[in-house]
């Protein structure tokens, strides 16, 4: 199944036409990571999903915002320019081959300076950090494996009303099979599973990209 989910290639262009297309440095970043990282470009964010970051981030407008993933820094572009004056991004990753395409990228944005980057295991990274004071804005997309754990951390350190927005949640429609042995899928299923129960958060799951599931902590 198509990562648009049917949308077709004409219509998917037709939509992210319509609502603000990527510029000029999120499409030379797209064309190094996927001259750079070959099959692992698929894990790029779609253009939709970056214009409803910077429209998401706009809107909760948070000092403080988190990424957990960051892959080559396309996502923290579309987080950082939704940021305001005082607003600064903390970025979680293991890469430092895949990082350095984000540094370069960020400086030619110009959000070098709002952007914080700190390699390592993300667990390890999220426990190390205090809960006070609280993160506004989190963004997850990292191995899936590793969902439910970076979820925990992350609510402990996140304000009432706080947001997480976590990618991949639809694995190209694979949550349907019941009979996956995809270990990543397995992870997402029970990863949404457990958010119909959970009372922790606010929550509604999107068909934009990949799927985005939307949390609101209560």
């Amino acid at each position: 199944m198509s990562q648009r989910f049917g949308l077709g290639d004409e219509l998917h262009a037709y939509v992210v036409e319509h609502g603000t297309p990527p510029d000029a440095v999120l499409q030379r970043l797209a064309a190094t990571t996927a001259e750079q990282t070959g099959p692992f470009a698929r894990m790029q964010i779609a253009p939709e999903q970056g214009a409803l970051l910077t429209w998401l981030t706009r809107v909760v407008a948070p000092e403080r915002a988190l990424e957990v993933g960051t892959f080559t820094g396309y996502s923290a572009i579309c987080i950082a320019r939704g940021l305001d004056e005082r607003g600064r991004l903390l970025c979680l990753d293991v890469s430092e081959e895949w990082t350095s395409i984000a540094r370069v990228a960020w400086q030619e944005a110009g959000l070098d300076d709002r952007i914080e980057l700190r390699l390592g295991p993300a667990a390890d990274s999220l426990a190390e950090i205090p809960v006070e004071p609280p993160f506004d804005l989190a963004f997850i997309d990292a191995d899936k494996t590793g969902y439910e754990t970076y979820l925990d951390l992350v609510h402990a350190r996140l304000r009432h009303g706080g947001v997480v927005v976590v990618d991949n949640v639809l694995r190209r429609g694979s949550v349907l099979d019941a009979d996956t042995d995809n270990d990543d899928t397995k992870a997402i299923q029970a990863f949404n599973d457990a958010r119909t129960t959970d009372e922790r958060w606010d929550t509604v799951m999107l068909p934009i990209g990949d799927g985005l599931t939307l949390l609101r902590k209560r």
